[in-house]
């Protein structure tokens, strides 16, 4: 089965063209080799994705017939990504909302005010 149906099928990327993108980006890797999206997958083999900003680590199990339930997609692959990926994932997303909230705009009058008197080296 190719790499690009293999990854639709078991739900890693909603449209088959998406995971066809992927892997002509070189966000896809079998057995660490950046692979083409007709690249041929068989059991046993090692599947590295890149996807939103975490390396992803599959292991194939079985090749599904086509796209499956996603109560189902374990039966076909082994999940081996590292739970610090993820726990990385969560401390980019807290810092990038630590000072502004996402949607509140640009910075205030007052925010600049108040960064002025905080970076402001003269001596008074």
């Amino acid at each position: 089965m190719r790499i690009d149906k293999y990854l639709w099928c078991i739900r890693y990327y909603k449209t088959r063209s998406i995971a066809t993108q992927a892997c002509k980006k070189g966000a896809v890797r079998v057995n660490n080799e950046i692979v083409k999206p007709s690249r041929d997958v068989y059991p046993g083999d090692a599947i590295g994705v890149r996807r939103d900003q975490i390396n992803y680590s599959l292991e194939v199990l079985d090749l599904p017939e086509s796209r499956l339930g996603a109560k189902l997609v374990d039966i076909y692959r082994k999940d081996t990504t590292p739970k610090e990926a993820f726990e990385k994932l969560d401390l980019l997303n807290y810092s990038k909302d630590y000072y502004r909230k996402k949607g509140i705009g640009r910075p205030t009058k007052k925010d600049r005010r108040d960064l002025e008197d905080f970076t402001d080296t003269t001596d008074s």
